[in-house]
């Protein structure tokens, strides 16, 4: 039986790639050690996901509490599956913009060091393994802070005949801009990863992600905005917006969407390829249209203020192309757009998230 290896398992991607591969007919190993409880609290602890999959799923799938940073732990898993590994999906990380800063080192040492050890243990051992990186728009810094945005009455907009209208592609510089330690660790990263597909030809991608989200997303303050937006709108919890006046506009892929692709690139992988992902023209929204939808789908008011500060490295406006993956891979598309993503959110919670009195 072929075998994948996913970092990150119990989390949002992770688990949704779980679920796909172990149905696909694969054998999954599962790397996930609940370091976001630590990062965000108990409230995003990926332990109940990991609990589920693992009572779904029994033997097809394996789940190891293994740190990304423990070099010789990823090494000794790699050479004991060597010869039957065709896939590792790399989705741990430390995904906050505010916490990076608080801890740089860690940020670093977990997505960047951990993105190595990774590499190294696939080299080593599993070479012609697809190699699937779940990179970050953050790539890019805050250039996209720079086109000629249009204020609109809910949102910022490109103009129509400007080149990036259809989503920003990775023609954009990642140089001279401020990407947040964030998003320099996961630019570490993502280097790394076209690297050794170039160095080494190996069969390495990186998916440059907008707003990953869906029902299984612990979304918290720091991380997950669509996810905590739902959960705030539904238990009453107050909501604060970072900036622009809550016009800035966000592209949300769902992570069946994204997982989708991860298949579709694997069906045909190639070496050091970059793509920019994300729900495109198809699926995008402001935060105030999110606030907006948040109200109407649970028929509740949300209590929210805003933040004049916006967050630093902050995007005023992202859309991805995902024409240029579209045209390499036709049979992927986005299957979901904003709306039924927060209907799914708030109907997969409906008996977690309940009014807070």
């Amino acid at each position: 039986m072929p075998v994948a290896i996913v970092t990150g398992s119990g989390g949002l991607i992770g688990s949704e790639s779980v679920r796909h591969f172990v149905e696909a007919g694969y054998e999954v190993i599962g790397l996930e050690n609940d370091m976001r409880a630590g990062f965000f609290g108990p409230d995003a602890s990926t332990a109940r996901t990991t609990a589920w999959l693992t009572g779904r799923y029994g033997k097809e799938f394996r789940s190891l509490e293994i740190d990304i940073r423990d070099a010789d732990a990823i090494l000794r898993i790699f050479a004991e599956s060597a010869a039957e590994i065709e896939l590792v999906i790399h989705a741990a990380a430390q995904p906050s913009h505010d916490w990076a800063a608080s801890d740089p080192q860690t940020d670093f040492a977990v997505n960047a060091n951990g993105t190595l050890n990774l590499l190294e243990a696939a080299r080593r051992h599993a070479p012609s393994a697809t190699f699937i990186f779940c990179s970050t728009n953050k790539v890019y810094g805050d250039l996209p802070n720079q086109l000629p945005l249009l204020e609109q009455d809910k949102r910022l907009e490109l103009p129509e005949d400007h080149r990036y209208f259809g989503g920003i592609d990775t023609t954009m510089s990642i140089d001279a801009s401020t990407h947040s330690l964030f998003g320099v660790s996961k630019t570490a990263g993502d280097l790394l990863v076209q690297e050794y597909g170039r160095y080494f030809e190996m069969p390495t991608v990186c998916f440059r992600g907008g707003c990953l989200t869906g029902p299984n997303h612990e979304g918290t303050r720091l991380h997950g905005f669509l996810s905590y937006l739902m959960r705030c709108t539904m238990t009453g919890e107050p909501y604060t917006v970072f900036g622009y006046g809550g016009k800035q506009v966000r592209d949300n892929i769902h992570a069946a969407d994204l997982v989708a692709a991860f298949a579709a690139f694997h069906r045909g992988p190639r070496a050091a390829a970059v793509y920019n992902m994300g729900g495109g023209r198809e699926s995008n929204c402001s935060m105030l249209e999110a606030i907006e939808l948040c109200q109407q789908i649970t028929g509740r008011e949300l209590t929210w203020s805003l933040d004049s500060a916006n967050r630093i490295g902050d995007h005023r406006w992202w859309i991805s192309d995902v024409e240029s993956f579209k045209r390499d891979y036709p049979q992927w598309d986005i299957a979901y757009d904003v709306p039924s993503i927060l209907r799914e959110i708030h109907e997969r919670n409906a008996e977690r998230w309940v009014v807070r009195v």
